[in-house]
C-alpha cells in the first residue's frame, strides 16, 4: 500500500539549507527514490528596504538551520534523508518524525514578502513625491506586509490622514 505525501521537517546545520536540499534530491535520483519525494522547499521571505528613497530587495530565511520535505515516508526514504550530509534530524518528539497538520502548512506560509521601514509610529515624515509632495506628516499606523503606511498630514489648517507607499516618503533632515 502506498502512503500519501506528507510535509516534514528537517533540521540541518545552519547555513547548510540549500546544499541539504540538493543533496536530498542528487541521492532520490541515484536511489531511483525520486517518486517518494514530491517537494522539497526553504521557505524565504523577500526583505524590501526603503533607504534613501531608493528600494533594495534581499532573500531572507524563515526558518534558519530547516528544510521542508513533502515526502511518503517509510524507511528506505526516511534513512536515505537521515544520513545526507547536514542533516541533523526530523524534528519531532521520538525516533519517527510527525507530519504538519494542514493548519500548520497553511501557517508557515512558504512565501511571503515584508518591507522593512526605518521609521516608527509618531515620527514626522516628509512627502517626497505624489499630490501632496513637500507635505510634513505623522506616522499614525504603518503596514510592514503591504509597505504602506498612514500620516496625519496637515493641509489648509485641518489634519487628514492620507495612506502612503514607503518610499513615497523621506526623513526630515535629508
Amino acid at each position: 500500500m502506498l502512503e500519501e505525501y506528507k510535509w516534514y521537517v528537517i533540521h540541518t546545520f545552519s547555513g547548510y539549507e540549500n546544499k541539504v536540499k540538493t543533496d536530498i534530491e542528487k541521492v532520490m535520483e541515484n536511489y531511483e527514490s525520486k517518486s517518494f519525494v514530491e517537494e522539497i522547499k526553504i521557505p524565504t521571505e523577500e526583505i524590501i528596504e526603503v533607504k534613501d528613497g531608493k528600494r533594495k530587495s534581499k532573500i531572507k530565511k524563515i526558518f534558519p538551520g530547516y528544510v521542508f520535505i513533502k515526502m511518503n515516508m517509510n524507511d528506505d526514504t526516511w534513512c536515505i534523508v537521515r544520513n545526507c550530509r547536514g542533516v541533523t534530524g526530523f524534528v519531532g518528539p521520538g525516533p519517527r518524525p510527525l507530519p504538519l497538520s494542514e493548519k500548520e502548512i497553511l501557517k508557515i506560509g512558504f512565501d511571503k514578502k515584508t518591507h522593512a521601514f526605518k521609521f516608527d509610529i509618531g515620527d514626522s515624515v516628509i512627502v517626497k513625491e505624489g499630490v501632496l509632495e513637500g507635505f510634513v506628516g505623522v506616522i499614525q499606523s504603518i503596514d510592514v506586509t503591504k509597505g504602506r503606511l498612514k500620516a496625519k498630514v496637515s493641509m489648509f489648517d485641518r489634519d487628514t490622514e492620507v495612506e502612503l507607499k514607503f518610499d513615497q516618503v523621506g526623513s526630515l533632515v535629508e
